[in-house]
């Protein structure tokens, strides 16, 4: 099996690069931006003719699509995440068309949820900024389009790697500074009592990989979540006790604006239990120690 993977430079790409290397049979081939990549491709920019005769050379049986902006300008925001999936969708229709393709989308396009409650995949999408507007845009391309398709709406990724722009690995990193003072040290935050539901990043690699190998065609949509809404308070904690902190937490600061207009989230992901055999497998306090002595330089492979 021929899989073109896009995005493999970002935190889920990577992971999701290891699970696909490891299929029987696979061979990976990546696209991006750098010049050392199998097909050298920015879906910003891409035009669907030309893309269409290059994914026709490439010849791959599954594409997966982890390219995406998480923050930006709204012009950036609307190019990648909401053009990129229909240029690509276009491109796949004239090139390979018989390709299954693997589309990631994101929470972020249900918006608002009652306390509670759980998302399951028929739940209105009503976003309530602009990337997850854009997200939505690409997802509805993908779902629009006449390909072998599956979105997987992954809920809030945690785990090894993660980014500094996103709240664990910025805790991380500033567990790290406070972290010589002891009991005196201080990490300043937002307000973290928003619910959300944390997925490891390795579980969301697992089902991008049973997805790929799935032998019938796939619901246009899954979620991908752990299935239990926790307050992002526990990311802090758990940061904290993997790293030994013994300071303090202030959430005094600046918070995030999608907390307060979204301050409950939580999935219900049995489709994907139903349609890939998929379970999260990885307890939050794991994922965090995972994360933690990742980005420890004191702690070496």
């Amino acid at each position: 099996m021929r899989i073109l993977l896009l995005g493999v430079d970002g935190f889920l790409g990577r992971h999701a690069a290891t699970v696909l290397r490891s299929l029987h049979g696979a061979t990976v081939l990546t696209a991006g931006r750098r010049p050392d990549h199998d097909l050298h491709l920015d879906l910003a920019t891409a035009q669907a003719g030309p893309l269409g005769e290059e994914l026709a050379a490439l010849a791959p049986d599954a594409v997966v699509n982890f390219a995406g902006a998480v923050s930006g300008s709204a012009v950036t925001l609307a190019e990648v995440n909401a053009r990129g999936p229909a240029v690509l969708c276009e491109a796949l229709g004239l090139g390979a068309p018989k390709a299954r393709l693997v589309h990631i989308g994101s929470a972020g396009e249900y918006g608002v949820c009652a306390p509670g409650s759980s998302l399951a995949e028929d739940a209105d999408a009503r976003p309530v900024g602009v990337y997850g507007a854009t997200k939505l845009a690409g997802s509805l391309a993908v779902t629009g389009s006449p390909l072998d398709a599956v979105v997987l709406r992954v809920f809030n990724p945690v785990g090894p790697g993660a980014p500094a722009g996103s709240l664990p690995g910025r805790l991380a990193a500033e567990l790290r500074r406070a972290a010589p003072d002891g009991a005196d040290g201080v990490v300043k935050v937002g307000d973290l009592s928003a619910h959300r539901d944390f997925v490891d990043a390795r579980d969301v690699a697992r089902a991008v990989g049973l997805a790929v190998g799935a032998e019938r065609p796939l619901p246009r949509v899954l979620n991908l979540a752990s299935g239990q809404a926790k307050p992002v308070r526990a990311i802090a904690d758990g940061l904290a006790a993997a790293a030994g902190f013994t300071g303090r937490i202030d959430e005094s600061g600046a918070g995030s604006e999608r907390s307060a207009a979204v301050s409950w989230q939580q999935a219900d992901v049995s489709a994907a239990a139903r349609e890939l055999g998929w379970y999260p497998e990885t307890a939050l306090a794991d994922t965090l120690r995972d994360l933690w002595l990742s980005t420890d330089p004191l702690v070496t492979a």
